[in-house]
């Protein structure tokens, strides 16, 4: 498991994410990438405590996902499964498990701080958390898409699926956007990363 750790988060944090795999009896799966989410905790008919990551994020990604998905298993286990999934008990836990990780020998430098404010009150997914996201992208395989927010405003783009929306206005958090071949609104995230057409 050790070797296999060693190809997708940094050096210096594999013996201690393997302790904590190993402590809480986790089948950790690496999947191939899904859009919608980074990763993934279930508990299986038998028992086994499952987790997926995709095994297309940098290494700082992956390693606060693997953290993330293992706070859902142990909240649950301390807590119960009647928890809110990303309540305060998941919030106090995966700032707990996380901390560890928190040193220069893990993370660089620029992302200490941004790993620090978001750690203050972790959301749901490293997405919603803009600057953090932003932070964690200077570390992927260049690519050719655009966060939501790039887009200009009348601008169009093209989803994975290949839909093609035109942005609109922002509210609140999200970006209105119309789907060009139904005319349908859909709110967007603005750190959706999409295919900047024009």
């Amino acid at each position: 498991m050790t070797e296999i750790l060693e190809k997708y988060i940094p050096q210096a944090a594999v013996m201690q994410s393997f302790e904590l795999i190993k402590v809480n009896n986790v089948h950790l799966k690496i999947v191939n990438e899904r859009v919608t989410r980074h990763g993934d905790y279930r508990k299986m008919p038998n028992g086994q405590h499952q987790i997926t990551v995709n095994s297309n994020l940098n290494p700082y990604r992956f390693l606060v996902t693997l953290v993330h998905e293992i706070a859902h298993l142990v909240a649950f286990t301390k807590y119960g499964r009647y928890i809110k999934p990303h309540g305060k008990e998941w919030k106090l836990t995966f700032q707990h498990l996380m901390l560890p990780f928190l040193r220069p020998e893990i993370f660089p430098n620029q992302l200490l701080p941004v790993l620090a404010m978001h750690f203050k009150n972790p959301k749901a997914s490293s997405d919603t958390d803009a600057k953090l996201s932003l932070a964690l992208k200077q570390f992927d395989a260049p690519n050719d898409k655009n966060y939501i927010f790039e887009i200009p405003f009348g601008g169009t783009f093209r989803l994975y699926n290949g839909r093609i929306f035109r942005r609109g206005n922002k509210k609140v958090k999200r970006y209105e956007c119309m789907e060009i071949s139904t005319g349908r609104i859909y709110l967007f995230n603005p750190n959706a990363e999409v295919e900047f057409l024009k």
